[in-house]
């Protein structure tokens, strides 16, 4: 017994458990006494929760002594293993894993040494300070070349300069894990924006348009060099307004960029209501 794993029931567990997870990983071994599997688990997670020093906690509950628990969090099996994060079950495994998997499980639930480099680009990038962001992201990845969040970030910047060739080939530079699949969907979205729609003279676009309003090439490249700028409610227009004109127009090129520009606002919970609207009108348009 240590600092960093004890024993929990019922009249500690909201202070030990869903209270803690808030501040720091708290990993709940549910256990019982006649399980022989829990015995060869058990001094696993303890040994790494004296190795790791606090990064995480480990809250052993027996299962037999505290049935309510167990119902509580549907353990069917022991032992049964619920990382506990901000009050929630984030992740579980059932069953005795081998350490260097136990280690993995856990490796992936606890923030990276270099997260705080990636919040500092975070904010520098909020300033419109690309330059200081993009040094501060190669500081965290040189730090920790396995940081998902900080590579994505860095693809990002790649985008938004329109390095397409250099973001690409952050995207295929290894496996990320299934959570990042919305954000690089998202950012292969962005990539075929930037694409067709960096570098587009959108003033010469418009007076276009303006002179024919069914010339639909400009109002593609219009609206793609639109999305690529962030400019998305005019950029979702011009692409209805090219479905309401003739939807089957280059292969449905219209209907199939709403889609993409759908993919990718669906990763930023502000444009929900944008999504929901050009969503509803697309299918009034088509039906």
């Amino acid at each position: 017994m240590h600092a960093f794993s004890t024993e929990v029931g019922s009249a500690d567990f909201q202070e030990s458990v869903i209270g803690a997870s808030h501040r720091v990983l708290v990993l709940v071994d549910f256990w019982a006494e006649w399980c022989a599997p829990c015995r060869t688990l058990k001094p696993i997670l303890e040994k790494l929760a004296a190795e790791y020093g606090g990064r995480f906690c480990l809250a052993k509950v027996n299962s037999d002594q505290n049935p309510e628990l167990a119902a509580r969090y549907a353990v069917r099996g022991i032992p049964s293993v619920k990382a506990f994060l901000n009050g929630a079950v984030v992740r579980e495994f059932a069953g005795a894993l081998p350490e260097a998997q136990v280690r993995a499980f856990i490796d992936d639930l606890l923030p990276s040494p270099a997260e705080p480099l990636r919040i500092a680009a975070e904010e520098a990038r909020a300033r419109g300070d690309t330059e200081v962001a993009y040094s501060l992201l190669a500081d965290a990845l040189e730090l920790d070349p396995t940081h998902d969040a900080a590579r994505l970030d860095l693809a990002d910047i790649h985008v938004n300069l329109g390095e397409i060739n250099a973001a690409q080939a952050i995207l295929e530079s290894r496996g990320y894990a299934t959570r990042f699949a919305p954000r690089i969907a998202a950012l292969q979205a962005r990539l075929k924006l930037a694409a067709t729609g960096s570098g587009a003279d959108t003033a010469a676009l418009a007076a276009r348009i303006a002179a024919n309003a069914d010339d639909l090439d400009a109002r593609l490249r219009l609206a793609h060099a639109l999305a690529f700028a962030r400019d998305y409610r005019p950029a979702l227009e011009e692409l209805l307004s090219i479905v309401k004109r003739d939807r089957n127009w280059q292969d449905q090129a219209a209907r199939k960029a709403m889609l993409e520009l759908f993919t990718l606002l669906d990763s930023d919970g502000q444009y929900d209501d944008l999504v929901r609207e050009f969503r509803i009108a697309l299918a009034r348009t088509l039906n």
